[in-house]
């Protein structure tokens, strides 16, 4: 199955057969549950003066993932996944928006449920627009330093855009950098039914359809050096992953990404590996869904 603006996700050569990663289809998406979407993209990100690197994200995340995690885990049963490749970015940001959000529409059609790995937080906008568009009122979840609400292009935008432009009524952030926030930006969002830190993860989640996105810059800087721009006071991989079960496991959660992930700045390739945990850890709790 080829979609839209689409070519083939790069894997290494040799994946063995015990590894999760070795069970991932490329040809065809019968039998899948979840579809794979690389979005490797870092305008957006240059446009908001943030760190170059993260069009390497998709690429940097499959390494991780074929290195990691067996394909029979004790206890798990793995959903299908077809990796449906990465989007091939253009020259403007917005006709890289629309491709991804073609590419997410055939994936619906396809009865996947879509998980997008980036490439600029931006890229959020694109890949939930056909499912808000879908689901009116959609409510976001998000884990993130930053709000991202600002007026202008960039990677700095995809939840104001949401709000604007695809009736999403409520955002829902998660382990906010005060200290990285304008006045301005946290005037708009409270404006706009923002909340912050309002939940813990073992509260009930936000009533409603739900999109969740995870900007790996919530995460410290000690555990996760290789994003956008680093966060010298985040969250512990445990807190994330606390989060990301129990949005895998929320029925009403329609998609999930995981962004900003920038190999150039990834010391040892310890954040690939750590998206490739959060990503594992989002679908053993998937696969609970009834």
């Amino acid at each position: 199955m080829a979609l839209p603006h689409c070519q083939p996700g790069v894997w290494p050569d040799e994946i063995p057969s015990g590894r999760f990663a070795s069970a991932i289809r490329r040809d065809s998406p019968e039998g899948c549950r979840v579809g794979l979407l690389g979005m490797p993209d870092e305008l957006g990100v240059r446009l908001n003066g943030g760190r170059p690197g993260a069009s390497g994200g998709p690429t940097a995340f499959r390494d991780a993932l074929a290195r990691y995690a067996s394909a029979h885990a004790s206890g798990i049963d793995w959903p299908l996944v077809f990796d449906a490749g990465d989007i091939q970015p253009a020259a403007d940001l917005d006709e890289t928006h629309d491709r991804v959000s073609a590419a997410v529409e055939a994936m619906l059609a396809a009865d996947l449920f879509p998980i997008g790995i980036g490439g600029g937080h931006d890229l959020t906008y694109a890949f939930v627009r056909p499912i808000a568009t879908r689901l009116t009122g959609m409510v976001g979840l998000y884990f993130d330093a930053h709000l991202d609400v600002r007026a202008e292009k960039g990677s700095g935008m995809p939840f104001r855009r949401l709000v604007e432009d695809c009736s999403v009524r409520g955002l829902h952030v998660q382990g906010l950098d005060r200290f990285a926030n304008s006045d301005e930006h946290m005037t708009w969002f409270q404006g706009h039914g923002g909340h912050i830190d309002a939940l813990g993860p073992s509260d009930p989640l936000p009533e409603g359809d739900l999109f969740v996105s995870l900007d790996l810059d919530v995460i410290d800087q000690a555990h996760a050096p290789g994003v956008s721009a680093m966060n010298p006071n985040g969250w512990t991989p445990a807190q994330v992953e606390a989060w990301v079960r129990a949005a895998g496991r929320c029925a009403r959660v329609r998609c999930f990404d995981i962004m900003e992930l920038s190999p150039p700045n990834d010391a040892q390739g310890r954040t690939a590996r750590l998206a490739a945990r959060l990503f594992l850890s989002f679908l053993e709790s998937f696969s609970e869904r009834a």
